[in-house]
């Protein structure tokens, strides 16, 4: 069995090569916390030049925010597959959210079960 670490680190890999692939660039930085039946996933640095300067308006930040949430409902399912696939349980929703103000962008995963108790008592790498 995989350690907590070990999960976290290759949902991380996987978010990073999702925002590759569907986004044009990965992340500056890129942090993956499992708490409990959720699981959190930071990125850091993720706006394009393009974005960047878009978001220096009112209207740039909207269509920012439309356009990333329209590509996330777009990739739902295989976010969900991908995630799933990695942590052996079901993903029953994903919220995410992108701050155009310091280019982070916010993933958190609600869980059928609770994973974090596979790990309680047990010694993480």
């Amino acid at each position: 069995m995989k350690t907590k670490g070990e999960i976290e680190a290759a949902i991380s890999r996987a978010i990073v090569q999702f925002e590759i692939d569907y986004m044009g660039r990965g992340p500056k930085e890129t942090r993956t916390f499992i708490v409990e039946d959720l699981v959190i996933v930071r990125l850091k640095g993720v706006l394009t030049p393009a974005e960047e300067q878009l978001s220096q308006s009112t209207d740039g930040k909207e269509l920012v925010k439309k356009m990333r949430a329209t590509l996330i409902d777009k990739a739902r399912p295989l976010l969900y597959q991908v995630i799933g696939d990695i942590t052996g349980t079901k993903i029953i929703d994903l919220h995410t959210d992108i701050s155009t103000e310091s280019g982070e962008r916010v993933f958190v995963f609600a869980l059928e079960n609770n994973l974090e108790k596979n790990f309680l008592g047990k010694q993480d790498s």
